[in-house]
């Protein structure tokens, strides 16, 4: 069951990602970390977001961050950037993104992995958020 509740576990992990995701944003321009750990660490970054005003089981918030990463890349697939006409938008293709990958795809699969992995460890060591299913 879905209820709204702060939870300053997630709360703070959430602003601990988004600090690592706007120094990868601002200051990292390689060909690993920038596209891809940014890209594993993006659906954690959104899945703590959630849990931390959201109580929900675990797999259920975690595949639906999957989902909506998997839609996000699938607007880019229909470069939704360009539909909108906002190609000269720096702000809306740093948000959404600009071009479709099946890497990214992959990345998310990762970070949704990692979820369950952090999850699971947490529950084990008495941590953990609630339900798993």
């Amino acid at each position: 069951m879905k209820r709204l509740r702060f939870n300053s576990f997630y709360f703070i992990l959430f602003f601990v990602l988004l600090a690592i995701e706007l120094g990868i944003a601002l200051f990292v321009h390689d060909r690993f970390v920038r596209p891809y750990l940014g890209d594993v660490l993006v659906v954690i970054l959104i899945y703590s977001f959630l849990l931390g005003f959201v109580e929900l089981p675990v797999r259920k918030a975690a595949m639906g961050v999957l989902l909506f990463a998997f839609l996000v890349e699938g607007l880019q697939a229909m470069d939704l950037i360009a539909l909108l006409g906002m190609e000269d938008s720096v702000w809306m293709i740093t948000l959404l993104g600009n071009s479709f990958s099946w890497a990214d795809m992959g990345c998310y699969v990762l970070g949704y992995g990692l979820i369950l992995l952090m999850e699971a460890s947490r529950k084990k060591s008495g941590n953990s958020p609630g339900p798993v299913a």
